[in-house]
């Protein structure tokens, strides 16, 4: 088992909890389950992006995938459709084991920053400190500032340089294997948290650890 100094956690759906936006997306297309097909498009064309030299916010991104995914359903999207989704989108609330798990951590001495394709924050308070959980962590990195989405490997290395430590001294947390992978491309260790609706591909680089929660983790890095 790795000892790291730097958690650095992934921000939607491993500690918010995307599963709030379903009454939205069950409103506008009759289908909740539309929800995990635009989430999913939407990580598909930010790695697009990257890969092509391309960028675009994720907010601005997140707008063009559900205007694609109202055309593939029939549905046409207006800026009230988007205006909702968008706020949804900005008040996701946490998963219920995030506080004690950031807490169980924090007490452990591990250095607490999150990493997210989502743009800064441009007015207080963020999800996390809406949630009363600002004050867990230390620094909140947005890809935006790099121009680069996850999982491109230099993205995980200049978080690291920002934070004055090396890659081999973090360990990315993340409900997504596409986001471990990366990070440990970088050099630094992985722990999958398996929220519902996500597994560990057995084909591609495993996790360095996989926990229920973020309690399990502490209890794993324990």
């Amino acid at each position: 088992m790795p000892s790291p100094r730097v958690l650095i956690f992934d921000v939607n759906e491993t500690l918010l909890d995307i599963e709030a936006l379903a009454p939205t997306f069950e409103d506008l297309f009759g289908d909740r389950r539309v929800l995990r097909e635009w989430f999913a498009q939407l990580v598909l064309y930010s790695m697009t992006a990257s890969l092509a030299g391309s960028y675009t916010d994720f907010f601005t991104l997140a707008r063009g995938v559900l205007q694609m995914v109202g055309g593939v359903h029939g549905v046409s999207i207006t800026d009230d459709d988007w205006q909702r989704v968008g706020e949804a989108l900005r008040s996701m609330p946490v998963h219920d084991d995030v506080a004690d798990g950031l807490a169980e951590l924090r007490d452990r001495g591990y250095r607490l920053v999150t990493l997210t394709n989502s743009p800064p924050v441009t007015r207080a308070p963020s999800p996390l400190e809406w949630a009363g959980l600002g004050d867990f962590i230390e620094r909140q990195f947005s890809v935006d500032t790099y121009r680069m989405f996850k999982p491109a490997t230099r993205l995980y290395e200049h978080v690291a340089a920002d934070l004055g430590v090396t890659p081999t001294e973090c360990m990315m947390v993340a409900a997504h294997v596409w986001d471990t992978i990366g990070a440990q491309s970088a050099g630094m260790s992985g722990a999958f948290v398996a929220r519902p609706g996500n597994a560990v591909i057995p084909t591609l680089p495993l996790p360095t650890v996989v926990a229920a929660d973020l309690v399990d983790l502490a209890r794993q890095l324990d």
